[in-house]
């Protein structure tokens, strides 16, 4: 087969709609008009004999042989764009951008210090704009390039179009104050029930991780308060007979600012939280989006 009778345009125009699934979408990143892109559309699926993308409520779908395609079409072009970018002179670090990050404020307080630090010193171009993630993946922020990173520990039945990226694990702890009740022996899980309770609750729910486990063991415990937030909590602690089940982490920062505080194991066995970062596939090859994501990877390889 003469690779000279190819039109090697398709399999970047295949990437974008297997991406965007999206023919609006696709034909802005295109820079194409919609007629434009249905002809070469239809170019596509007569070189693969095949409807490839077809329409369905939300959009568009992929067929099983556009997704079984997919794979080896999505690495060849990422491999041509890796080419010409490789080959410009440009320098990456300093190009004028701004970089939307949706995660929670415990996140923030990790890892921004060290991040807004390396962005001055080695990429001052890029302005750096976080927002909460409320407690739900942005799925859709993603798709529409308005979120360009997510960072959390509760993101789960990802689409094909995201990727993520594992980056630490946590256990849980309880914070509570010295002066609590509790605090002079070994914490039970009956005194753990037993106990008044804060939580953080992102979205108002209040049937969390915690009680879910509880109700396998027929047991149930006494929240008298959900937060918003995972840094405020602990001062609600500082000066109330209550209980925190939070991350060893928020634990340990709370105890580091008010030695009143104290640590104490969870009588409840508990998964560990994994805390990834997810993208969108139309930023796994760009190299500045590449360099933050490794920046993040490096800030909490010590967590």
């Amino acid at each position: 087969m003469n690779i000279k009778s190819k039109d090697l345009n398709l399999l970047l125009l295949f990437k974008v709609l297997f991406e965007e699934l999206n023919v609006t979408a696709a034909a802005e990143r295109m820079a194409l008009s919609q007629p434009a892109l249905s002809h070469k559309l239809n170019k596509l699926r007569h070189e693969f004999a095949d409807p490839l993308f077809v329409r369905s409520a939300r959009g568009l779908t992929a067929t099983p042989k556009a997704i079984q395609l997919a794979p080896q079409v999505l690495a060849l072009v990422s491999s041509l764009e890796t080419f010409y970018q490789d080959s410009q002179s440009l320098d990456f670090l300093q190009q004028q951008s701004r970089f939307y990050l949706y995660t929670t404020d415990y996140i923030e307080s990790l890892l921004l210090p060290k991040l807004l630090s390396r962005l001055m010193a080695q990429a001052p171009g890029v302005q750096l704009v976080t927002r909460n993630t409320m407690g739900l993946l942005p799925r859709q922020e993603l798709e529409r390039g308005e979120c360009d990173l997510a960072i959390a520990g509760f993101y789960t039945d990802l689409p094909q179009t995201l990727y993520q990226k594992p980056l630490y694990q946590e256990d849980f702890v309880v914070l509570l104050r010295k002066q609590h009740p509790l605090s002079a022996a070994p914490l039970t899980l009956q005194a753990y029930c037993q106990a008044q309770h804060i939580v953080t609750t992102l979205t108002g729910d209040l049937d969390g991780i915690v009680d879910k486990e509880l109700a396998k063991q027929g047991l149930k415990r006494h929240i008298c308060a959900g937060i918003s937030s995972f840094m405020a909590p602990p001062a609600l602690v500082l000066h109330n007979d209550v209980l925190l089940t939070c991350l060893r982490s928020v634990a340990e920062a709370a105890v580091a600012q008010q030695p009143q505080l104290q640590i104490q194991p969870c009588p409840l066995p508990l998964n560990k939280v994994q805390i990834s970062q997810i993208w969108h596939s139309r930023c796994q090859d760009d190299l500045l989006h590449q360099w933050l994501r490794k920046q993040i990877v490096d800030i909490t390889s010590g967590c």
